[in-house]
C-alpha cells in the first residue's frame, strides 16, 4: 500500500465501528466519507505525524483592548453621514430604510437574503427611534439599515443558519451584537443568505438558493456570509454583519470588493450566534469602508462610538511581510496588486520587515482536526436524527467529524498554543502583518479546484489557507480591496494585528485604503 492513503485506508478500516459505537445509523456512507477525506490528505498526513504536544490547552489569557489609534467619531463620512441626516430630519431615517429594502426587493436575484423585514416593521423601527430623545453621541447608527447573517438570533426572525426546518420559530429577542447595533440606531431590514450552517466557503445554499457575486454572476460571492458581503457590494445596505471561523467574513469581503473585519476573538460577544466551532467563530462587520467597519465594531464591543485616527502617512509604521506561505503560490494578478500595495506603503513611510513564521504551514492541519470535531460535536443531535435534511457537502463534512481520534484534537489544540506563541513572537518586530486575503481572486461557480500559479488547489485551500491562521490565534485581520485582477475581479489585501491591537490594525488599514483610493484615481 503505497504512503499517501495509507491515513485514510486507516480511518475508513475503523469508520464502521466507530459509527456503530456512536449509535449513528448511516455507516453505508463509507464511500461519501473516504472521498471527502482525500481533499483533506495533506491534513490529514499532517496531524497522523504531528508529536504530541506537552500541553493540549489552547487558552490565550483574556486582555483590554489596546487603544492604539483611537479618535472620536464625527470626522467621518458613509455611515455616520447618514446617522447625521436622521438627526436633522426624521423623514431622513425613513427614507434610508425604505431606500435599501426597496433596493433589496429589486435584487431579490441576487438570493443575499433569506428573510427581508417588512415595509411596516422598518416603519415601525423608524417611529421607536424617531421617539427617543438622546443626545447624538448615543446613537452613533441612528437610521442606519443594516444586514444580519441568519446565524444570529434577530428579534422578530427565525434563525435558520441556512439550513431546512419544518417548524422555525422567530426569534424574541437579539443577539448581543445585535442587540448593541439597535440600540445604537441601525434599522434591521433583513436576514442574509449564507453557505449551510456557516460550513463552507461558496454560499451556494441548497434551500435558500446560491448567493451571486453582484460584480460577476459566474463567481462564487465566497463564504459563508455570503449574502452579507453581497448585500453590502450591491450598494442595498452599508453595513452588515457576518460571522468568521476560516475566513467567513474576509473571503467573501474580498470576492466581493468590500471591507471585512474580524476582530480579535470573544471581543465582541457571540451569545445569541449560532456556533459552529466555538474556539474559532468571531463575529464582525463587512462595509464599504474601513471607516464604517470601525464604527460598527467599536459599538458591537461595547466601546464608545470611534474610528481611528487618520495617520498622515506610514513613517514609523513597522510592516511585516512573511517571507512563505503565504506569498507562495499565488495567481499572478493576485501577486502584483499586493505588491504594488506594499510599494504605496513604503512610500508612505513604511518599514517593511520581513517576517518568518516557522511552524504556519501547519495551520491547515489543525483548523481541520479543530474545526472538523467541535462542529460535529454542536450538529451531532441533527446529523443523527435528520441527515437527509442537510445539503450533501456539509453533510459530509459533519459525517467524517465522528472519525477524529481524541488524540489529534489534543494534538492540535497544542498546535495551536504553538502557533499563538510564534506568531506573536513574531508581531514583536512588526505593527501589522500584511499578506493576501485569498491565494487567488473570486473563483468561478461550480468549481471543486483552482489552479494557483500551476498548482491545482482544492476549492477551500485556495480559499481559506492565509485567512484561517488568524481564527487559529485569535488574532485581529481585516481585508480591503487593493485593486482588479483576472475578469476585473476584486484582489483583497490583508492585514492583521497582535491579539487586542484591533485599533492598531484599523488605523493602519484606514491610511493603506486611502493610499489605494488616491493611487486608483
Amino acid at each position: 500500500m503505497s504512503a499517501a492513503p495509507d491515513i485514510i485506508e486507516r480511518l475508513i478500516s475503523v469508520a464502521d465501528g466507530m459509527a456503530r459505537l456512536h449509535r449513528f445509523p448511516h455507516s453505508d456512507r463509507l464511500d461519501a466519507w473516504a472521498q471527502r477525506l482525500r481533499v483533506n490528505l495533506p491534513e490529514l498526513q499532517t496531524l497522523d505525524r504531528m508529536q504530541d504536544p506537552g500541553s493540549c490547552q489552547y487558552q490565550p489569557a483574556r486582555q483590554d483592548l489596546s487603544p492604539d489609534g483611537v479618535a472620536p467619531s464625527g470626522a467621518t463620512d458613509g455611515i455616520a453621514a447618514v446617522a447625521r441626516a436622521a438627526f436633522s430630519a426624521r423623514d431622513n431615517m425613513a427614507d434610508a430604510a425604505a431606500q435599501s429594502l426597496e433596493l433589496a426587493h429589486k435584487h431579490a436575484g441576487l438570493n443575499a437574503f433569506i428573510t427581508l423585514a417588512t415595509q411596516s416593521d422598518v416603519s415601525a423601527q423608524v417611529d421607536q427611534l424617531a421617539g427617543l430623545d438622546q443626545p447624538a453621541e448615543t446613537l452613533p447608527l441612528l437610521g442606519v439599515p443594516v444586514a444580519i447573517k441568519d446565524l444570529m438570533a434577530v428579534r422578530g426572525f427565525a434563525m435558520t443558519g441556512g439550513t431546512h426546518c419544518d417548524d422555525w420559530v422567530r426569534s424574541r429577542s437579539d443577539a448581543v451584537a445585535v442587540a448593541r447595533l439597535r440600540n445604537a440606531g441601525a434599522v434591521v431590514i433583513g436576514t442574509t443568505n449564507l453557505h449551510e450552517l456557516a460550513y463552507g466557503i461558496t454560499s451556494q445554499n441548497p434551500h435558500y438558493g446560491h448567493v451571486v457575486n453582484p460584480l460577476s454572476h459566474d463567481c462564487i460571492p465566497g463564504g459563508s456570509s455570503g449574502g452579507s458581503a453581497a448585500a453590502v457590494a450591491a450598494n442595498i445596505v452599508r453595513a452588515s454583519l457576518g460571522t468568521d471561523t476560516a475566513g467567513s467574513i474576509r473571503i467573501p469581503a474580498a470576492c466581493c470588493g468590500v471591507v471585512g473585519f474580524k476582530p480579535t476573538y470573544d471581543v465582541i460577544p457571540r451569545q445569541g450566534a449560532m456556533d459552529l466551532g466555538p474556539t474559532l467563530d468571531h463575529i464582525g462587520p463587512i462595509t464599504r469602508s474601513v471607516d464604517d467597519a470601525a464604527l460598527l465594531f467599536s459599538v458591537m464591543a461595547g466601546l464608545p462610538a470611534q474610528v481611528p485616527s487618520a495617520l498622515p502617512d506610514l513613517r514609523g509604521v513597522r510592516v511585516g511581510v512573511p517571507q512563505h506561505y503565504f506569498f507562495s503560490p499565488l495567481s499572478v494578478d493576485v501577486s502584483e496588486s499586493v505588491q504594488a500595495a506594499i510599494d504605496l506603503m513604503r512610500a508612505d513611510g513604511a518599514e517593511i520587515v520581513s517576517l518568518n513564521l516557522p511552524g504556519i504551514e501547519r495551520s491547515a492541519a489543525l483548523q481541520f482536526a479543530t474545526l472538523c470535531t467541535e462542529a460535529t460535536a454542536i450538529h451531532w443531535r441533527r446529523l443523527v436524527e435528520q441527515p437527509e435534511s442537510l445539503g450533501e457537502d456539509v453533510r459530509v463534512r459533519l459525517e467524517i467529524g465522528q472519525l477524529f481520534p481524541s488524540l489529534w484534537y489534543a494534538r492540535s489544540q497544542g498546535g495551536r498554543a504553538a502557533l499563538l506563541a510564534m506568531m506573536e513572537g513574531a508581531m514583536a518586530d512588526a505593527d501589522v502583518m500584511l499578506t493576501p486575503t485569498m491565494r487567488t481572486t473570486a473563483p468561478l461557480g461550480g468549481a471543486l479546484s483552482v489552479s494557483v500559479a500551476n498548482n491545482e488547489m482544492p476549492l477551500h485551500g485556495a480559499a481559506t489557507s492565509l485567512t484561517m491562521p488568524f481564527n487559529l490565534t485569535g488574532m485581529p485581520a481585516l481585508t480591503l480591496p487593493c485593486g482588479a485582477g483576472e475578469r476585473g475581479m476584486p484582489v483583497g489585501l490583508q492585514l492583521a494585528g497582535a491579539r487586542y491591537h484591533d485599533w492598531r490594525v484599523l488605523s493602519v488599514a484606514r491610511r493603506v485604503e486611502r493610499l489605494l483610493q488616491e493611487a486608483a484615481s
